[in-house]
């Protein structure tokens, strides 16, 4: 994610300069929760296996100053059929990643990322063996 300055050279950066997004300013965390490189590998990696079986078509992502959310969708026009949720804030009670279903149920909640998804690669297996 980037974005310009547009207003002059206050913070050292010319007129429509494209400064790169680090997750941090200042030396402070950023206004919004994100995905990691090797989560969002992760995510991806799954998505395209269940694209490949048929089973999910699209996918959106939101990142908001609390959590960051993949949402894999079977067809665009309905609503998700998993939420994958990052919660920075839960890291210390039940573990930041959440896994949702269709009908909003919690399936799965954990530390890492791996376990949360394991639901998700069980029925990707399931679905390939049909």
């Amino acid at each position: 994610m980037a974005h310009s300055n547009g207003g002059g050279s206050a913070a050292g950066i010319s007129s429509g300069s494209v400064v790169p997004f680090t997750g941090r300013t200042h030396g402070k965390p950023a206004g919004q929760v994100g995905f990691e490189r090797q989560e969002l590998q992760r995510i991806l990696d799954l998505y395209g296996r269940m694209v490949a079986a048929g089973e999910w078509r699209d996918y959106a992502m939101d990142f908001t100053k609390d959590v960051a959310v993949f949402a894999a969708f079977r067809r665009a026009a309905e609503r998700p059929q998993a939420r994958i949720e990052k919660c920075p804030s839960l890291r210390q009670k039940q573990g930041m990643w959440t896994l949702f279903g269709e009908h909003g149920q919690v399936l799965k909640r954990g530390h890492e990322l791996a376990g949360v998804l394991a639901p998700m690669e069980r029925r990707l297996m399931k679905s390939v063996e049909d």
